[in-house]
């Protein structure tokens, strides 16, 4: 369930090596499935813009630590642990709310809320492929584009 959005995977090249220099020369944007609120890898300011994008995801609270700014890469981890749980919650409400709710709530709120489980799973499965995404272009990844 969620799944259906799923973007194919996207190759990466090795830093240093002829497609990396090509894709960062015509980096206009990010690869399938990249955050648009951040600018693609090697765009001067990228990773200040991911870690703002990143905290997002989290809870409040993260953003009182300072630990997270300065280790984006930690951030990244906490911040794929977080919205894999609230995919897994997404999943069991979309499974139980029938059953937990029919008695409680007007007759055709049930679908209505359905629908809503569906797009929030949905923006969620999008936002766990971005923070892998980001979690490559920070260990050095480079995208490059299929033919």
């Amino acid at each position: 369930m969620f799944d259906h959005a799923a973007a194919p995977p996207v190759r990466t090249a090795l830093p240093g090596s002829p497609g990396a220099r090509t894709a960062a020369a015509r980096a206009t944007g990010g690869p399938p499935g990249w955050p648009d609120r951040v600018p693609p890898p090697g765009v001067r300011g990228w990773q200040t813009a991911a870690v703002s994008w990143l905290l997002d995801l989290c809870p409040p609270d993260y953003r009182g630590h300072a630990v997270l700014r300065r280790h984006p890469a930690a951030l990244a981890r906490l911040a794929e642990r977080h919205v894999t749980a609230q995919v897994e919650a997404m999943r069991q409400a979309y499974r139980t709310v029938r059953v937990d709710l029919s008695e409680s709530l007007p007759e055709g709120t049930i679908d209505a809320l359905l629908v809503c489980l569906e797009h929030e799973g949905l923006r969620l499965r999008a936002a766990q492929r971005a923070i892998v995404l980001i979690r490559e272009a920070m260990d050095g990844s480079i995208f490059v584009e299929r033919l």
